[in-house]
């Protein structure tokens, strides 16, 4: 929910999806924002540091725009990918 809410302040149309890699199980979670068809970066958030920080304000500010950056990042990409495809 933090990472839809602080997303969808740049777009509304924008969403976050948890990734389902076995790989990190245990230990982080990744995530990516995505935008119709569009995708940004993965994100991995390490479990022991969100459960510490998780309650800091500058930490959580920290994470909003990191957050709401690759929004923003995402939108210029996906409107550029559609200009050069018409």
């Amino acid at each position: 929910m933090f990472l839809n809410s602080h997303a969808k302040r740049e777009n509304p149309r924008v969403e976050a999806v948890l990734d389902h890699d076995d790989a990190r199980e245990g230990r982080s979670y990744g995530a990516w924002l995505r935008f119709g068809p569009h995708g940004s970066r993965l994100m991995e958030f390490d479990y022991q540091e969100v459960a510490q920080h998780r309650g800091e304000l500058a930490w959580c500010a920290a994470l909003a725009e990191r957050v709401r950056r690759e929004a923003r990042e995402l939108l210029t990409s996906s409107t550029a990918a559609n200009v050069r495809a018409r």
